[in-house]
């Protein structure tokens, strides 16, 4: 496990520096050194299932020079459908939910699988126990929306969970609560 998520947090590192100007007009884009299905997903707004589905695969694993078909990101349909159709609930249960945020006194705003909160501010992201949700999982969260496993912390043992919002108000008006949280697939 714990290769895995340096592997992600490598690769996320990696692909920082890829600019949205190798996504040509005809909705295809060339896999570069670095390039990940979730960096492409969150440059294209689209999320990794549908890559995953419009591209007909069956891991995250993508190559260099791999054309990947991308749909438009202002196409709200195929999107919408993708979404609807990829998106199955495989668990649901209640979790303790807190929120943070990537400012606080000390905290470097990169979370445990590499992604920058701080650059990222409108992500999605939840710090997990990985023994209950392992990261890099989807996940909606009742009252917050659909997320990543992207984040760990010493006070996540369990069935608890903490919500990243961008700014420290935000986090706490969120509070202590318990919601439901659905594992997708």
């Amino acid at each position: 496990m714990k290769k895995f998520i340096i592997s992600i947090s490598t690769a996320l590192c990696l692909s920082v520096g890829i600019s949205s100007a190798g996504f040509a007009s005809t909705n295809t884009y060339t896999v570069k050194s670095g390039d990940s299905l979730w960096k492409i997903a969150q440059q294209n707004k689209v999320t990794v299932s549908q890559l995953k589905q419009w591209n007909h695969l069956k891991s995250d694993k993508i190559l260099p020079n791999q054309k990947l078909v991308i749909a438009p990101s202002n196409t709200k349909e195929i999107a919408t459908t993708a979404a609807s159709t990829s998106s199955k609930v495989v668990k649901e249960f209640t979790v303790t939910a807190t929120a943070y945020t990537g400012s606080c006194k000390g905290c470097s705003g990169i979370t445990a699988t590499g992604i920058n909160l701080k650059k990222n501010p409108n992500m999605k992201v939840i710090s997990v126990d990985p023994k209950v949700i392992p990261l890099g999982t989807k996940v909606y969260v009742e009252g917050y929306g659909n997320a990543i496993a992207g984040d760990t912390g010493g006070a996540m043992k369990g069935k608890k969970i903490d919500v990243f919002f961008s700014s420290k108000q935000k986090a706490i008006q969120w509070g202590r609560k318990s919601v439901k949280v659905k594992i997708l697939k």
